[in-house]
């Protein structure tokens, strides 16, 4: 599904909802949708760091608030069914991970609060007025700094000196298109050939990764996106089996056998998320509550991966790792 034909699903998919009642218990309730499926994130860093948060805050799951949770496993088309489901359940804040998340949230929505940790384009996508005040139902923190994809370019000029072609595994759904123009712009500037590919469902990942193979590729950045991180474990088979070192975005790729990552701090911005949910819970507004900017990132480095790969990783890469898997 194409990235405009996707957003406009959502726009038409605000269609009255059905009215099945929620009995307020003493308890808030939090509505969370996740484009991810429910093995990825449950038990994530972001995951935990979201329920950390609120902990810090005072509020525990089952104790201080309950948490309604649906899962899209990757299928964004699922995604406005969803959140019809949570949004029908009247929860007083609703999480959406991502921007494509609080897309489909914000279209069934304009009343109740929603916070995303990683929002991307949030103006030019309509889900907020202007970042200093919102001004809709909609808040939370940017996940993407301009530039910072071009410098997973440079990392991997670091990584292999001689590199000369770069693959770029990318899903036309993304909603921020900055990424993979960073990508570009700092391929061309390096003299690097970028060479990209499109993955919309799992069984694309295969033969994308054939036709990087066939590219003569000697690296590949994988863009965020809520497919890729379902699929992380696939995407890292595929890789070793290609003999390719990969660039992510975010620590749990390379703890499960990515090369490298480069990123903002993902779990920081969850636990930065929840202290929105905790000022709404008490009673603050969306629109009232400025978007931030992302203050930690990260470089991790799998340097098992890497020496399975042959690839020896020069020091000056090592010494700036946040965090060395051996």
């Amino acid at each position: 599904m194409k990235r405009r034909a996707f957003i406009s699903l959502l726009g038409g998919a605000a269609a009255a909802l059905p009215q099945v009642a929620h009995t307020q218990a003493k308890r808030p309730l939090v509505g969370y949708l996740a484009a991810a499926a429910a093995a990825a994130v449950v038990r994530s860093a972001t995951s935990l760091g979201f329920l950390n948060g609120l902990r810090g805050q005072g509020y525990v799951e089952g104790q201080d608030f309950d948490l309604a949770q649906r899962f899209a496993d990757g299928f964004l088309e699922r995604l406005p069914a969803l959140a019809k489901e949570l949004v029908a359940l009247k929860p007083d804040v609703l999480l959406a991970p991502t921007t494509l998340t609080a897309l489909a949230l914000r279209t069934t929505t304009d009343s109740i609060p929603i916070v995303c940790p990683l929002l991307e384009n949030p103006v030019g996508l309509g889900l907020v007025a202007r970042e200093n005040r919102p001004d809709k139902n909609v808040t939370g923190l940017l996940r993407y700094v301009d530039g910072l994809s071009g410098k997973h370019v440079e990392l991997a000029r670091e990584l292999i000196p001689t590199i000369a072609r770069i693959g770029l595994l990318a899903n036309v759904t993304s909603a921020d298109p900055a990424p993979r123009r960073d990508v570009e712009t700092a391929g061309s500037k390096l003299s690097i050939r970028i060479v990209s590919v499109e993955a919309e469902v799992p069984s694309d990942l295969d033969i994308a990764f054939t036709r990087l193979a066939r590219e003569q590729v000697e690296a590949v950045i994988i863009l965020h996106n809520p497919l890729f991180f379902s699929e992380r474990r696939r995407i890292v088979t595929l890789a070793a089996a290609a003999r390719l070192p990969t660039i992510w975005t975010a620590r749990e790729f390379v703890e499960d056998g990515g090369v490298l990552s480069y990123g903002s701090d993902e779990a920081d911005a969850f636990r930065r998320a929840a202290a929105y949910v905790a000022k709404i819970l008490k009673g603050a507004k969306a629109g009232d509550l400025p978007i931030e900017l992302p203050t930690k990132f990260e470089l991790l480095i799998n340097l098992k991966t890497a020496r399975a790969l042959g690839l020896a990783v020069p020091a000056t890469l090592l010494t700036r790792a946040d965090e060395v898997i051996e």
